[in-house]
């Protein structure tokens, strides 16, 4: 997304460190592309995990891409706010396109080279477009919220911290002072109970100490 704040630390590159662990075996197995979602509650730091993860990946000689659940939000961010304040059953899944999300993922396992992709520029509240490139790339990394719900995720990551853990996060990564509204903490107890219940799909849990380790 443009208009986007990115801030990989050392946590993060843990970790990813744990997580590339864990799929190092899946990869070297076999020469196919591979799909991995990263998600978890708002400030939970998924957007900094999946970038540190596909860094990690490189240092393998991995090469990995990175789709933003914030590019597939059916509105950009402004309107997605005002609409969730006019009616807050909004909030939810429904908000974004997984179908589409999930469609590239299948293109990207089935050897495309390139996917028109939707491309949120935050300032302007505007959804435009960009070509993304596959190349040499192996893994494709989802990160947002509902990602875990992803049907063409081989691997799915779960970030196991609630939004009343990851306040700190949520505030340096603030793109506007209304972020900081009381109904903007209704959105994220709503998310909250929705997300909660989708660890049990996951394959690695990311603890609250950055430890990765496989779920269950």
């Amino acid at each position: 997304m443009l208009g986007d704040s990115i801030v990989v630390e050392p946590h993060h590159r843990k970790a990813a460190s744990g997580v590339v662990a864990l799929l190092l075996p899946l990869l070297e197995g076999s020469a196919d592309r591979h799909t991995v979602s990263i998600a978890g509650q708002s400030g939970s730091g998924k957007s900094e995990t999946a970038q540190a993860l596909a860094d990690a990946l490189a240092e393998h000689g991995i090469e990995a891409g990175i789709l933003q659940q914030d590019d597939y939000f059916v509105y950009p961010p402004k309107t997605n706010d005002r609409t969730r304040r006019g009616d807050i059953d909004w909030v939810g899944p429904q908000e974004v396109k997984l179908a589409l999300m999930d469609e590239h993922l299948q293109a990207f396992l089935d050897g495309a080279e390139q996917i028109e992709k939707p491309l949120v520029d935050y300032e302007a509240d505007a959804v435009k477009s960009e070509v993304m490139k596959f190349g040499g790339q192996r893994v494709l990394i989802a990160e947002g919220t509902y990602t875990t719900l992803l049907e063409n995720c081989r691997t799915h990551v779960f970030i196991d911290r609630t939004y009343l853990d990851t306040s700190a996060h949520r505030k340096k990564r603030m793109r506007d002072e209304s972020e900081l509204d009381p109904f903007i903490d209704r959105v994220l107890e709503i998310e909250h109970g929705i997300i909660s219940a989708h660890k049990p799909r996951a394959q690695i849990v990311v603890d609250a100490d950055y430890n990765a380790s496989p779920a269950g």
